[in-house]
């Protein structure tokens, strides 16, 4: 059957002429969930910040020690002859694909967007979305085109206010390619919203520098409180802010980060991705969280030997790595083991609901 022809109302470019034709000077906040008293969800996730901010909840699991995290970052940058470094990223400027580059960008709040994009998808997906996203609202102008400073900012601002107060549905074709359309569009136009209500701007700008002269930069603490603060906005996808965008020292765990993590043992059998990033934030050394980061991703993405609980065809050098100091794999641990892992696992569950409970 042949492919029916796009209708020229459909689009980013149609949908953008669209939101010219009905943006109004003063754009009116559409009331959200995320602006009313804080749900139990959120509740919770903030108090389990709160309580790991400065400790493991694993306080006395012993790895991974500064020996293995410096022995694990040489061995990955060698075989993959890459020794990733943070470049800040000065001055205010615009134009670049938050999603493409993992949010790494001068704009906080467009970081934000482009890193919520970016979950549970591939890079060109995300990177496709977030372009579409620009051309229909407007967003993330060039400097040159927009001329000074002032001119830049009120074009940012007019474009996330387009953004916020656009229908749910022309959000959602915006961003189509990249997966959750319809998830991603709530949780960015409630952060837009929440953002708005709390500041008067569209902007997370003062994360980046102090207020005034006078006042002093934001803790590391401080700003994962903020943005986790949004509905939507997990300790993932707030720790991407941090190290891309901010260039602060933060450990994200995602997939590839905890797979390769929980195989190397860096992590309980059973923690899950919030407790894991967790206890790395701890763990880790300040100095190895971004190349770790960037590394741990590159070979999940890369090698082909520990995907799939180690049964890839291919040689993985994390696991001859392991085998080398007597670290047992996946393929390693028997039947009765692995049955005695997970009786572990579940005695120790039990226990923390008990305490929850008391």
């Amino acid at each position: 059957m042949p492919k029916r022809a796009r209708s020229p109302s459909h689009g980013p470019l149609a949908l953008s002429k669209r939101l010219k034709a009905s943006k109004s000077p003063e754009p009116i906040l559409v009331a959200t969930a995320s602006q009313a008293p804080g749900s139990p969800q959120k509740a919770k996730k903030l108090k389990l910040l709160e309580t790991y901010a400065l400790t493991s909840p694993f306080p006395s699991y012993p790895h991974p020690t500064p020996v293995e995290c410096t022995a694990v970052h040489d061995l990955l940058a060698s075989h993959h002859n890459a020794y990733p470094s943070y470049s800040a990223q000065n001055g205010q400027g615009g134009g670049k694909n938050s999603a493409e580059t993992c949010g790494a960008t001068p704009d906080v709040l467009d970081s934000l967007v482009g890193t919520i994009l970016s979950q549970n998808t591939s890079n060109a997906n995300s990177s496709r979305a977030k372009h579409s996203l620009d051309t229909a609202f407007g967003l993330n102008p060039s400097p040159s085109a927009a001329g000074g400073e002032e001119e830049l900012e009120s074009a940012r601002e007019r474009g996330w206010a387009a953004l916020a107060n656009a229908p749910r549905a022309d959000v959602v074709e915006a961003i189509k390619h990249g997966g959750l359309a319809n998830k991603k569009a709530k949780v960015i136009q409630d952060a837009l919203a929440s953002v708005h209500a709390k500041h008067g701007v569209y902007s997370l700008q003062h994360l980046a520098r102090p207020s005034s002269p006078e006042a002093e930069p934001l803790t590391d603490a401080q700003i994962m409180a903020e943005l986790t603060s949004y509905s939507g906005v997990g300790p993932k996808t707030a720790s991407c802010v941090l190290l891309f965008c901010l260039g602060r020292d933060s450990f994200a765990v995602d997939t590839h980060v905890f797979r390769l993590t929980k195989m190397l043992g860096w992590v309980p059998p059973k923690a899950d991705r919030v407790t894991a990033q967790a206890h790395m934030e701890v763990t880790v050394p300040r100095e190895l969280k971004y190349a770790l980061h960037v590394l741990f991703i590159m070979h999940g993405r890369a090698c082909g030997g520990c995907k799939s609980n180690g049964k890839g065809k291919e040689a993985c050098v994390l696991r001859s790595y392991m085998r080398e100091r007597g670290l047992k794999t996946e393929e390693d641990v028997d039947e009765d083991e692995m049955k005695e892992m997970k009786l572990k696992e579940e005695v120790d569950e039990d226990n923390v609901k008990e305490e929850a409970e008391c």
